[in-house]
């Protein structure tokens, strides 16, 4: 690749002092392994998957209180047994890296300044916490289930419910009430710990009627938890405990106890967006996910020690598990509760200064959103402090990697990564070993065993194919819950390419290992028998002046098909000339094929709640399938967003072809 599309490198010194180093380093002195380049790392973590792994347990010095007899005993997917006959705890590995020269937390409100958090106080409210849900019969295998924000109260309702090995799950409280209980009825769970409302720019939002519609329509929660958490004249509910009599509970001096689980016990119960159908309820083990977190967080994210790490989410996407994770490297999490635009879009970058934040995490989207703003925070502020800026859920556009080293600093570290919550990690990522080019994602992760296959399975380089995953890795889910036969999570996976893991996403890897992700494949443009990612789309206009978001489809009608764009526009209505302009810039940065049919505006793209623009579900709609079998509209982060593709749907063929 030339090197006009080199945006940053990093430097010897970078290098030298990164954990990856240090790995490579012990690798050499304990296993005699000497590698020339990471791209040779990975293909011995990929092609000796077993080795990788046992050594990475050793390199960490796990916590195991039995050891384990075979780091894999079976390595079929589904089905893959990691380190069986050890017994570990995640939460003790997040109180290992406690300190008292730095907090362990802190937290910002919208609006507010930010709070620390000790570690004194975190583990005092952990035994705490921990010691009343064991007074009301939670232990091992028991389900937790919260209905609440990205507050220290979350942290410290899991870290206590993992203490206890029993098993975790959230819902943001923006959620409905259906959303809710489609997820926590599959999961049975026995505590509803959950908040009176939440705070989003600048509006307190009251949720006491949803508590109470979801703890009455899930039979199994026997006691619930209420946090008072925004002004309210009203900040009780019949039959509930308040947090305030939870942390009143006598604990004793003894530390903080934590149960020993096998591997691959349920750590924690996460949800597909449910767009579709009943939400797949998606469960991770112990230590899967703590091995990959580790692993993530410190070769491919190169946390260190004491610095601050920041990722925007809702603990309604696995980034807050991420973001939580983070304590696993000795870094400081920092959780922010509100709106990324409030009082504007500079609210995130201002924090980054005066906190500061080394690491800052954040949404493709959000990016996009900033660059489109015009702004330019490395001229406003001072973000020498920040080293790297995580990005994901959706891919990258180029024009934003451009944005972030024009507009934030030439210095900076930019990691676009790609995971999902089925693995609750990043397949993809930052690599301090390598260059960062403009719009590719650097590397695929250590042990991450991923090719791209062409329409017969076949593994290719330098064209788009579908992302396969050859090799078992430790974070896949263990189970979904109440799907006894296997049959759905394998359907999810496994079914067309039996024993190898795919994803769904179009990939391009490079020579170099570099890659790109090309949205999802089954939201693939079928143009005229020729496949064109939606990503490919998208890149192009969000480097057009004036468009705010936009959807792309392709409708299969009979012997024909209709390529439809739907663009919301930033402050000007859609003319003529706009459309000339997009249609110039799709041929001549893409292809001929790339322009789109027909060209309208629309008020708003619908939006799952996780953050994915809805492709599949409104291309359903438009193809004349009833809005239940299209999609769930609880599952819609801005469910009015869909009611214009009702309204066109049927007359889909007059109005796009007009």
């Amino acid at each position: 690749m030339s090197n006009d599309n080199v945006l940053w490198r990093p430097s010897p010194v970078f290098i030298e002092r990164s954990n990856l180093r240090k790995y490579e380093r012990w690798l050499g002195e304990h296993k005699g392994l000497h590698f020339d380049g990471y791209k040779a790392m990975w293909e011995w973590s990929t092609t000796h998957v077993e080795a990788f792994w046992g050594s990475f347990w050793e390199y960490l010095d796990v916590m195991a209180h039995t050891p384990y007899g075979a780091v894999l005993k079976s390595n079929k997917m589904p089905g893959a047994q990691w380190f069986s006959g050890a017994t570990l705890n995640y939460a003790e590995h997040i109180f290992r890296a406690a300190s008292s020269g730095r907090p362990a937390l802190y937290f910002i409100r919208e609006g507010q300044d930010a709070e620390a958090v000790s570690w004194a106080e975190l583990r005092q409210k952990v035994k705490q916490v921990a010691a009343f849900l064991a007074k009301h019969g939670i232990g091992k295998g028991d389900r937790v289930a919260a209905y609440i924000p990205n507050i220290p109260e979350a942290i410290i309702a899991f870290l206590a419910v993992n203490s206890l090995g029993a098993i975790w799950s959230c819902c943001s409280p923006d959620f409905g009430v259906k959303t809710v209980i489609d997820r926590f009825t599959q999961i049975e769970p026995a505590f509803l710990i959950a908040v009176n409302g939440y705070t989003y720019h600048g509006k307190a939002f009251g949720r006491l009627i949803e508590v109470e519609a979801i703890r009455t329509e899930i039979p199994s929660i026997q006691h619930t938890v209420l946090i008072d958490y925004v002004d309210s004249s009203d900040t009780s509910l019949p039959d509930a405990f308040s947090w305030d009599e939870v942390l009143a509970t006598e604990v004793g001096a003894e530390e903080l106890s934590f149960i020993p689980v096998p591997f691959d016990h349920p750590i924690w119960v996460l949800y597909s967006s449910g767009t579709t159908g009943r939400p797949k309820a998606i469960t991770h083990s112990h230590g899967g996910v703590l091995l990959e977190h580790y692993k993530y967080l410190l070769f491919h994210n190169d946390v260190h020690p004491g610095e601050h790490f920041f990722w925007f989410t809702t603990t309604g996407w696995m980034m807050w598990n991420f973001l939580q994770a983070s304590m696993l490297a000795g870094a400081v999490p920092v959780l922010y509760d509100g709106s990324p635009a409030h009082p504007d879009l500079m609210s995130l970058w201002r924090l980054a200064e005066q906190l500061p934040i080394h690491h800052f995490g954040t949404s493709a989207p959000f990016l996009t959103a900033c660059m489109k703003e015009g702004l330019k925070p490395g001229n406003m502020l001072d973000m020498s402090q920040l080293r790297s800026i995580g990005s994901t859920g959706a891919p990258l556009p180029p024009e934003a990697f451009d944005w972030v080293y024009e507009a934030i600093s030439s210095e900076v570290w930019l990691c676009s990564m790609s995971g999902g919550t089925d693995v609750c990690t990043a397949f993809v990522g930052g690599c301090p070993y390598e260059p960062v080019y403009r719009g590719r994602i650097q590397c695929r992760g250590l042990g991450c065993d991923m090719k791209a296959y062409d329409e017969f399975g076949k593994d290719i380089k330098n064209e788009v194919g579908e992302m396969v995953i050859e090799s078992p890795m430790p974070s896949m889910p263990v189970f979904f819950w109440n799907d006894e036969s296997g049959a759905r999570y394998e359907g999810s996976y496994f079914e067309t390419y039996p024993g190898r893991w795919r994803h769904g996403d179009w990939i391009k890897i490079y020579e170099d290992g570099s890659l790109e992700i090309h949205g999802r494949s089954d939201a693939t443009l079928n143009r005229k028998g020729v496949r064109i990612g939606t990503s490919e789309i998208y890149a192009i206009l969000d480097g057009l002046s004036g468009i705010k978001d936009s959807l792309i489809l392709n409708l299969e009608l009979g012997d024909d098909d209709i390529m439809p764009l739907f663009v919301v526009m930033q402050d000007e209505s859609l003319t003529e000339d706009k459309i000339s302009e997009i249609k110039r810039a799709l041929r001549s940065q893409g292809s001929p094929r790339h322009v789109p049919d027909v060209i309208r505006e629309v008020p708003d793209i619908p939006y799952t709640l996780s953050g994915k623009k809805m492709e599949v579900p409104v291309k359903k709609i438009l193809l004349g399938k009833s809005v239940g079998g299209a999609m769930n509209k609880d599952a819609v982060r801005n469910p009015e967003a869909v009611q214009y593709f009702i309204d066109i749907a049927s007359e889909l063929k007059g109005f796009l072809t007009k």
